[in-house]
């Protein structure tokens, strides 16, 4: 089955890619006053209220909220903006109460050199920067939050382009160690991603990162690559991710989710289609794996089905139910799961 999934990556990378660069949840470019000037302080967040139901013996379920993020940006003149954001939810991160998640100020007088300064997310992978509140599916896939971990940290970045330019691409220098700590060592990680958009529906892309996570003799390496089409209504987006070396066990997984044992080498993939329906519905499905123990084989290995649909009333509020099923290849376990969302954003 990872062959399958291996070739069709490669097929697919070939022929398309979109990328988007996000920093934050709140997009990449600033609204506009009746003027038509960006304003100096905007107010944004979201709140994601969701239904969990385990199909497993003892039928767990919970209602929860999955985020509930409240923050501000604007500009302080033409050269220079501030982004800020917190996380309200109990439910993610593990500390219980309100938590710093994004607060980075950026030099932006020229496009191909913007420089940020302070937490913020990593620069890697498609899915990890894409707002949470632009996901296609309620969870990221398990090889982004197991591996592209810590997802948020302290540093330094620069960027350059945008949307509208064909090529783009960031560069990360961070402690490698999450947010909420000091960093243990006196090596930092480097992080990058690029893309080129070779049509308009067609972009090629990857990510690489080599850190110290825990001291300043145990390396990690990371190497990504990622693709998403567009045709017309039709979306296709897919990514593979390979990971080997150390690895910061307290930094925990992506949006909450528990981390799991690794292994010396590991990977995963997923590929996602979708569909927007003139009736405001987008159904979706998901297929992906996650091998956290390359040279062990089939214990710890998993995959996972998405299926799905997304059905927005407006711009602002969005209803998502999806069908996670699992699959263990040594040893089954019933942990399906059916997950509903609804969103609110301002």
């Amino acid at each position: 089955m990872k062959i399958k999934i291996y070739i069709s990556l490669v097929i697919a990378i070939l022929f398309q890619l979109n990328l988007t660069y996000a920093q934050g949840c709140d997009g990449d470019d600033p609204v506009t006053d009746k003027d038509g000037a960006a304003p100096k302080i905007k107010i944004f967040g979201y709140l994601q209220t969701q239904y969990d139901y385990t199909f497993n013996d003892i039928n767990e379920n919970t209602l929860k909220f999955k985020r509930a993020r409240i923050g501000v940006r604007g500009n302080i003149d033409n050269d220079f903006s501030y982004y800020f954001m917190l996380e309200a939810s109990p439910f993610i991160g593990g500390v219980g109460s309100a938590y710093l998640m994004d607060a980075f100020v950026t030099y932006k007088k020229y496009n191909w050199a913007k420089i940020s300064v302070g937490s913020f997310k990593q620069p890697f992978g498609l899915e990890v920067n894409t707002p949470c509140n632009n996901l296609t599916t309620i969870d990221r896939s398990i090889v982004s939050d197991q591996l592209v971990a810590p997802q948020r940290d302290f540093g330094l970045i620069i960027l350059g382009g945008n949307k509208y330019t064909k090529f783009n691409y960031a560069v990360a220098l961070m402690n490698g160690r999450g947010l909420n700590v000091v960093d243990n060592n006196s090596k930092k990680d480097i992080i990058g991603r690029v893309s080129y958009k070779l049509f308009d529906f067609m972009t090629i892309g990857g990510s690489f990162r080599y850190g110290y996570p825990n001291n300043n003799d145990d390396t990690r390496t990371t190497y990504g690559a990622e693709m998403a089409l567009k045709l017309n209504n039709f979306k296709i987006q897919g990514e593979y991710i390979y990971d080997e070396g150390d690895y910061n066990r307290a930094a925990g997984g992506g949006c909450g989710s528990e981390p799991v044992e690794l292994g010396e080498k590991r990977d995963g993939a997923y590929i996602m289609v979708s569909y927007d329906t003139k009736w405001k519905v987008q159904p979706v499905f998901k297929y992906e794996y996650f091998d956290p123990n390359i040279d062990v084989k089939k214990i710890g290995y998993q995959e996972m089905m998405t299926i799905g649909a997304n059905y927005f009333i407006n711009d602002k509020v969005r209803i998502q139910l999806n069908y996670q099923a699992h699959i263990e290849t040594y040893i089954n376990v019933d942990n399906d799961m059916l997950l509903a969302q609804i969103q609110i954003k301002w």
